[in-house]
């Protein structure tokens, strides 16, 4: 349980910085028994700026026994997602992402903010103008880019042919039309060429499996070629994440998607051990880590919508933008 009053004002500072203002239509959307207290919350906040605010809560789905990306149940409520499009800002407490409806609705304009983490972290990485301007920033740095290359000593050597895909910066609210953002976040990514990942990958002990929201003990080898994994090498981690790859049965799962760094110095490697229960958004977002990602790349506006999916932040690598260091053993640059 938190402190309503705390979570109300927090909120309230959230929306002002999405720039909710007097007369805007505010969206909550909701599943089930979830996060009714967010909702609530989300509400009084939205109404104190002057907002029409809306909760929309929607049933809870069937259980499956596993989390399903893009499975926002919403292809069967379009005339949910219609008043989402018609809406000037949806507070996700479902998680759309990679779903076909999300893209609808940002293509109408609708800022989308998703706030799921638990509300100690939302207060402590609470989002600021200062690192938003940081992330901005990286964004220029790796939009400009032609060639991404990471490396580290346990052996990782890939590179990323870049241009073919957009620059996605996160830096936790969505202040602009169209945005999507994730309350907490400050990193930057983007996608290779379909067929651009080429080298080697060793995710070393320390580094983080998510959505398994776990911590690798054994080093697990990747072997990249025309941007497809073709070889898992290793010990019992290897073996669990060739066996989560090979039960969705399909080949795009090996595909990989984005690349990118973490820049938040109030974000924490261990913060796995401290807040359970939600989805590793503060190990992507501590700063210097390295974050690979395996399977979709519809975020970014590519053709590969496969189920299979992993985030993988990384410590202690050394990423290079063309020529130019950005980050050295696990340390930003300049």
């Amino acid at each position: 349980m938190t402190d309503a009053a705390f979570f109300a004002d927090l909120c309230t500072d959230y929306l002002r910085l999405c720039k909710v203002t007097e007369g805007e239509t505010a969206l909550i959307l909701s599943q089930g028994n979830e996060r009714l207290d967010y909702a609530e919350s989300f509400m009084y906040a939205a109404r104190r700026l002057g907002a029409r605010a809306y909760h929309v809560r929607v049933p809870q789905p069937p259980p499956t026994g596993a989390w399903e990306v893009g499975g926002s149940g919403l292809a069967e409520l379009p005339d949910v997602v219609e008043a989402a499009k018609r809406a000037d800002i949806v507070i996700d407490l479902l998680f759309m992402l990679f779903s076909k409806e999300q893209l609808a609705i940002q293509a109408a304009g609708t800022r989308v903010a998703l706030a799921i983490e638990p509300v100690e972290l939302l207060a402590r990485l609470f989002p600021t103008t200062q690192l938003r301007d940081e992330v901005l920033a990286a964004e220029q740095q790796l939009a400009s880019a032609k060639t991404l290359r990471f490396t580290n000593d346990a052996g990782t050597d890939v590179t990323y042919q870049l241009g073919t895909y957009p620059t996605i910066p996160e830096y936790g609210y969505p202040d602009e039309p169209g945005r999507w953002d994730h309350w907490p976040a400050a990193f930057v990514f983007t996608g290779a060429a379909d067929d651009g990942v080429r080298g080697k990958i060793v995710i070393a002990p320390g580094d983080v499996l998510l959505p398994f929201n776990s911590y690798v003990a054994t080093p697990i080898e990747l072997t990249i070629e025309h941007g497809f994994i073709v070889d898992i090498r290793g010990g019992l981690d290897a073996e669990l994440v060739s066996s989560y790859m090979r039960g969705f049965d399909d080949p795009r799962g090996y595909g990989m998607s984005h690349v990118g760094w973490g820049l938040d110095p109030r974000a924490h490697w261990h913060g796995l051990t401290q807040f359970p229960g939600g989805i590793g958004m503060e190990l992507r977002s501590f700063r210097g880590n390295v974050m690979f990602s395996i399977g979709p790349n519809s975020e970014l506006g590519g053709p590969n919508d496969t189920a299979c999916h992993l985030d993988i932040p990384m410590r202690n690598c050394s990423l290079y933008l063309d020529d130019r260091q950005v980050v050295k053993d696990g340390q930003i640059v300049g």
